[in-house]
């Protein structure tokens, strides 16, 4: 029984790694772990003896709708059998080992499995136990060892956790999305000749009040205006915004207009 729904509208999009969890003890956290690999573009998962069988319908409950990695989720007795198809496999440890392997930050492994998949090979993603982690044994089935650069006075994660950081970085490894940018909705940062328009109404107005009186300074304080209003990427909305602080500035309060 699994109790699936249906969930999200899920898919392989072109050669992914195969996330692998070797021995799992909790279907919950299998759930959470086909969560966490929807969230970065993962789709393919392997389970290797899971200490409570399979399926179980507890995983699908805890896996937020990515109810289809787990319908196609494939079940090994051991480790040999789970990456016999594969490349390269990575194992994930956050101890030390006294093995001889590239070892790789979860960047530098997201980096390194991006080069492999897109030569057409297949990679594969190993991570242990909850409690115990990969063993000796399961290590010499990995070609790279990847080592999460945490704070090194607590690097304790629970094993979705785990698979997050790895579906990240393997999406990072290829977004296209700018890593700052301004969110203007329905508006959009003003152009030159909208701000020229803006300053040419302001300018105006404070020479017609006296502010610009000082012929010697008068050009570097219109400059210091620009650069303002330049630095904070004004929008078109708030220069219509300003054009109106403006112009109800020089028509005065409304009781004296009245007067």
């Amino acid at each position: 029984m699994t109790g699936r729904d249906g969930g999200a509208d899920l898919a392989p999009v072109g050669n992914t790694p195969v996330v692998i969890l070797v021995r799992p003890q909790l279907a919950e956290n299998v759930g959470a772990v086909a969560r966490a690999m929807a969230n970065g573009g993962l789709f393919h998962l392997r389970l290797v003896s899971p200490r409570d069988g399979w399926p179980q319908s507890i995983a699908w409950r805890s896996a937020s709708g990515a109810d289809q990695l787990l319908d196609h989720a494939e079940i090994f007795d051991t480790v040999d059998e789970a990456v016999s198809d594969l490349h390269h496999v990575f194992a994930t440890c956050p101890r030390p080992r006294h093995i001889i392997k590239p070892l790789l930050t979860a960047r530098g492994g997201a980096l390194e499995m991006r080069c492999m998949t897109n030569r057409s090979l297949k990679v594969g993603i190993l991570f242990g136990p909850e409690r115990t982690g990969l063993e000796n044994h399961d290590f010499t089935r990995a070609d790279y060892w990847i080592r999460y650069p945490l704070d090194p006075r607590f690097m304790s994660l629970n094993l979705a956790q785990a698979v997050m950081i790895m579906a990240y970085e393997w999406w990072m490894a290829s977004e296209q999305t700018p890593q700052k940018q301004l969110q203007t909705h329905a508006t959009h940062v003003a152009t030159k000749s909208e701000l020229e328009n803006f300053m040419g109404h302001l300018v105006k107005e404070l020479d017609y009040c006296g502010f610009l009186r000082n012929q010697q300074k008068r050009p570097g304080m219109i400059r210091n205006l620009w650069h303002f209003f330049q630095r904070a990427e004004v929008t078109d909305q708030e220069l219509r915004t300003l054009h109106g602080i403006v112009s109800e500035l020089v028509r005065g309060p409304v009781g004296k207009q009245e007067t």
